[in-house]
């Protein structure tokens, strides 16, 4: 299920032995998975601290926990650890944790999610902006509404034709227009001011 190299567990004892805590191991767990914010996080934990519903991984002289909810994204996962000349780096691979797009008959929302969470929101936030799906329509029409430096930007109408609207048009057959459901007049920290576009 999870293969953790002999280097990674060295590594991992080093650590829980400097903490000198009986029954201490190391619980793995999936943040924001199925995104493409999605990440692992790695902690301490005492026993007490677990939840009872953790599957152990025994490795030789400490248990990794792996929280339930977060076995399905990280089943296939591999955890190294290189060692270089200036240290050494914790390497985990998780190819299951942003999820897979959906088949081609998942309902259209699914697949117009799937696109704004992965392929749009992760180039907006490069201007501090976001997108969020506020309605996808029986005919089509997309509805989204800005947020962060989008909202009240004065470039979210180029960004909804020229680059949302283009990428779920190509992307996601059904979808017929994408409309902006956002009042960027109370926008408060635009990466673009509106008087600053024109």
């Amino acid at each position: 299920m999870i293969q953790i190299s002999e280097s990674a567990q060295t590594h991992f004892r080093r650590l829980l032995d400097r903490e000198g805590l009986p029954g201490l191991g190391v619980r793995l767990s999936a943040v924001h998975p199925g995104t493409s914010r999605a990440d692992v996080r790695l902690a301490f934990a005492e026993p007490a601290e677990l939840a009872g519903d953790e599957w152990a991984i025994d490795c030789e002289g400490f248990t990794l926990w792996l929280e339930s909810d977060s076995v399905q994204w990280l089943d296939g996962a591999e955890i190294d650890y290189e060692t270089r000349d200036t240290g050494g780096q914790l390497q985990i691979r998780a190819p299951r944790i942003k999820g897979h797009a959906p088949e081609a008959a998942a309902s259209l929302v699914e697949r117009v999610r799937w696109v704004v969470d992965n392929e749009i929101n992760p180039q907006l936030a490069q201007h501090r902006g976001h997108v969020a799906v506020e309605e996808v329509t029986g005919d089509g029409v997309v509805r989204l509404r800005f947020g962060g430096g989008c909202h009240g930007c004065g470039m979210a109408d180029v960004t909804l034709k020229q680059g949302i609207e283009k990428t779920l048009l190509e992307k996601v057959p059904g979808v017929t227009a994408v409309r902006d459901a956002t009042d960027h007049e109370t926008g408060t920290a635009p990466y673009i001011s509106r008087d600053g576009a024109a």
